[in-house]
């Protein structure tokens, strides 16, 4: 530890002599002295380079433990609007002890991906409450079908829209959305109607000022007790997550 703390000091010490000595009031050193510090961390930098490496890797650690602090705070902030959106999609256990919620978009390849694992898991589990949060990102027709998933709610078919775009293999287009919703057993023309109802974009933006206060960027992305995951999951990560959580995570239910 000590090491790491000595590569870092001297990794920032070393920018002294990358820069002129600043003539201030307060200055701590005089150039003389500012110089021969310059020589000192010089070389021992020529002597031990892997001091650099060193420090990186204590920087690198304390950023993660600083993102994964914030991620709490931020988590623990709007549980409640992550765990209980009366308007969000729910599949699983609506009473489970644990509690997953995916950020995704539908022209998402992770995302489909990951469906299957998270779908399967959460049914063998019997014990997870799983939560959709429609992040349509990475094109207008995501956020068409973010529209229509959200619609079919009214008629009790989004779990069927939603395994359709999510097993559709390729580029959603806006074609493709409604051939795919109509065959999922959906009533297209009232779905049309229900899609542009206000408040479903209002339900979306809702999900993006959560993802940016949650610092999530991309899809697809987990949070779990208190953890942000942004990666696709695989089962035996998932049962490992659920497992994790009954044992310590801050949102179980």
């Amino acid at each position: 530890m000590f090491a790491r703390s000595l590569a870092a000091a001297l990794l920032v010490a070393a920018t002294l002599f990358a820069q002129p000595v600043r003539a201030q009031e307060d200055q701590t050193f005089s150039p003389k002295q500012a110089e021969a510090v310059r020589k000192i961390v010089r070389d021992y930098l020529m002597e031990h380079p892997e001091a650099i490496t060193q420090a990186i890797e204590a920087l690198r650690e304390k950023m993660r433990q600083d993102a994964e602090s914030d991620a709490k705070k931020s988590i623990e902030a709007y549980k409640d609007e992550l765990l209980n959106g009366a308007e969000d999609p729910v599949s699983g256990n609506p009473k489970g002890d644990v509690t997953i919620v995916e950020f995704f978009d539908y022209n998402c390849g992770f995302c489909k991906q990951t469906y299957d694992a998270l779908m399967d898991s959460v049914r063998a589990d019997g014990h997870v409450k799983a939560v959709f949060k429609e992040y349509p990102i990475l094109s207008p027709e995501s956020g068409i079908a973010a529209h229509v998933a959200l619609a079919a709610r009214k008629q009790g078919k989004y779990d069927d829209v939603h395994r359709a775009f999510m097993k559709f293999r390729g580029r959603l287009d806006e074609k493709a959305i409604w051939r795919l919703a109509g065959e999922a057993g959906l009533n297209v023309e009232q779905a049309k109607k229900d899609a542009a109802d206000p408040a479903i974009e209002k339900q979306i933006e809702r999900n993006r000022q959560l993802a940016r206060a949650l610092d999530i960027g991309g899809t697809p992305s987990f949070v779990i007790g208190d953890r942000v995951i942004a990666s696709a999951l695989e089962r035996d990560v998932l049962k490992q997550l659920f497992d994790i959580t009954r044992k310590g995570g801050k949102l179980s239910q």
